[in-house]
């Protein structure tokens, strides 16, 4: 998908990752070589406040500083926040990821998208079996690469690792139940 700018815009909730999900997948894509920008837009700053995070990839540099306002590729980890500032200035032929154990066909439905591809993965529960914890970000990374083709998986998984094992030094079983939700969810993601 890289070659022309690519923009993703993250919609979650306070605590869900989405800031995090954004700045991994900006370190792994520049790590990849790529050019990025990875950022968040904060409002309130509390548990389950809704959060906007962003991305911008491309293979040459990019000269744009603004708020994602018509993205490529939405990444939804909370399905109760799909409604209008979801799906505003989503272009044509955009992908939609949506963290849901709901069929595509029933999101896509809920949320009137005529165009485009609605994916969904239960993000969720792949996090609470792999991690322990209800944080789907990392296996929202994994469905975000089988959705779109961004960059090579197995590239992705070798520069991921050594980012987590940065992150959670001295604390392997992070390290592998990340991996393994991002491998699961690159597995289990639907489209229609």
């Amino acid at each position: 998908m890289l070659g022309k700018l690519t923009e993703i815009r993250w919609h979650g909730r306070g605590g869900q990752g989405a800031k995090t999900a954004s700045q991994l997948l900006a370190e792994v894509t520049s790590a990849a070589g790529k050019f990025v920008q990875g950022f968040p837009e904060y409002g309130p700053e509390r548990m389950g406040a809704p959060v906007l995070a962003f991305n911008r990839c491309s293979d040459e540099p990019i000269a744009l500083h603004c708020h994602v306002t018509e993205p490529d590729i939405v990444a939804v980890l909370d399905p109760t926040l799909i409604g209008p500032a979801v799906t505003q200035g989503v272009l044509d032929g955009a992908v939609v990821l949506v963290n849901t154990p709901a069929s595509p066909e029933s999101v896509r439905a809920k949320m009137g998208l005529k165009t485009g591809k609605v994916y969904t993965v239960d993000a969720s529960g792949i996090a609470v079996e792999t991690i322990g914890r209800d944080i789907p970000n990392t296996p929202m990374l994994g469905a975000l690469l089988r959705a779109t083709g961004l960059m090579d998986f197995n590239e992705f998984i070798s520069i991921m690792r050594g980012q987590l094992e940065h992150k959670f030094h001295g604390k392997p079983s992070i390290v592998e139940g990340n991996l393994k939700a991002i491998e699961r969810a690159y597995q289990e993601v639907q489209s229609e």
